[in-house]
């Protein structure tokens, strides 16, 4: 008898752990494999969230086929006590385990509402805008000058809530002194900004920052961040550059930055500068001489005139040899590679075509034609800035 009951015991026991056997390789499938989710959804994880509230928020979207499984999955991999608050993007058909490394890994929220304080060359717009989960796409909610607009009430119900997200972004071209000012009205930012930094020495980037960080400390990392891109490009310069530091090659990308925004352009403008002060020649720029009229503090918004095309300034690239003392604003990385490696030509002129870039031209009676060109286009459109490098 007792033999009897050994046996079915055994065979009994033989059979719970095949059965949990089996039940551990299916919640292992079902941790592992692809789960439910048919389109991709927002998980907001409060602050002090615990795992069962986020894997029953995870199980009423759909994105998981059972929470138990979920939090002893994270359990068993040591990341259950590791949540990051913040809204995060669930990809269609997110594993468990990616869903786990997606709300423990930490950094910035990867969904839900942005804040993006975009600094351009005319105007700094403030614009609050949200991730649709079903695109992967941003859409615009507000946007607003904040300089001559007041914060609008769908910035207000955001800026303060937890999950958003702050970003600078600062375009190429704009001045140190515009950087400056505008930072001034970011109202999530805090501290003074003790000084104006040296022109061109900011990086045109995208900056992620967080409710409070300082405007100086933004600052700095602009500058080191520029810094950083000048030092790396400057080892691999051209040989046989008009200019020894890369200080004055910052100053001839501040003038390309300024002269062109077709990308494709930018080392045959960086050639045309190079070339004229090889061989003596004033680089004629009106960039640089509206930098001197405004400072850096405002576009000119007209065209220049005469008299300000004769008026001495340190800027004036009539009246001056060589390059201006200062750039003239702050240049992104691919105007700092075109000053530094610029195209191999002999062109010495440009002037605007009418089709948002330039013709060039190896000889002054070739740019006079040019320019006769671009002054019938100007009668046709009523305009009367003429653009790009003069002749002698």
């Amino acid at each position: 008898m007792w033999r009897s009951i050994a046996s079915n015991f055994l065979t009994l026991a033989i059979v719970l752990l095949i059965a949990v056997a089996g039940v551990i390789a299916w919640g292992k499938r079902e941790f592992t494999g692809q789960g439910p989710l048919s389109q991709a959804i927002c998980l907001r994880v409060d602050q002090g969230s615990s795992l069962r509230r986020v894997s029953d928020r995870l199980e009423e979207q759909g994105a998981i086929s059972s929470g138990y499984i979920f939090r002893v999955g994270a359990d068993y991999t040591g990341r259950a006590s590791q949540l990051k608050f913040g809204s995060y993007l669930i990809p269609a058909g997110a594993t468990m385990t990616e869903i786990v490394d997606i709300v423990t890994r930490g950094g910035q929220s990867t969904c839900g509402t942005e804040i993006n304080y975009r600094i351009g060359v005319v105007l700094a717009e403030m614009v609050v805008r949200e991730l649709d989960p079903a695109t992967n796409r941003y859409v615009e909610v507000v946007k607003f000058d904040p300089a001559t607009e007041a914060a609008p009430q769908g910035y207000l119900d955001v800026a303060e809530t937890d999950d958003v997200r702050f970003r600078v972004t600062l375009a190429e071209g704009a001045t140190s002194w515009q950087v400056a000012e505008a930072l001034k009205r970011a109202e999530f930012l805090s501290g003074e900004v003790a000084e104006v930094p040296p022109e061109g020495m900011l990086a045109p980037d995208s900056y992620e920052v967080t409710r409070g960080t300082g405007r100086d400390t933004l600052l700095a990392e602009m500058r080191r961040r520029q810094e950083a891109t000048l030092a790396e490009l400057w080892t691999g310069r051209a040989n046989g550059l008009p200019y020894e530091t890369p200080e004055e090659a910052l100053v001839m990308a501040s003038l390309v930055e300024k002269e062109t925004g077709v990308p494709d352009e930018r080392g045959q403008v960086a050639a045309v500068f190079v070339n004229r002060l090889q061989q003596g020649m004033r680089l004629q720029t009106d960039p640089a001489v509206i930098y001197g009229v405004t400072e850096g503090k405002a576009p000119l918004g007209r065209g220049l005139r005469q008299s300000e095309l004769r008026r001495e300034t340190p800027w004036n690239t009539y009246v001056i040899d060589g390059l201006p003392p200062t750039p003239i604003a702050n240049p992104g990385r691919d105007s700092i590679a075109a000053a530094l490696n610029p195209d191999r030509s002999d062109y010495l002129f440009f002037v605007a075509d009418g089709s948002g870039g330039h013709a060039f031209a190896r000889t002054l009676a070739e740019h006079n034609e040019n320019v006769a060109r671009w002054r019938a286009i100007e009668a046709e459109r009523g305009q009367a800035d003429e653009g790009g490098v003069q002749g002698n």
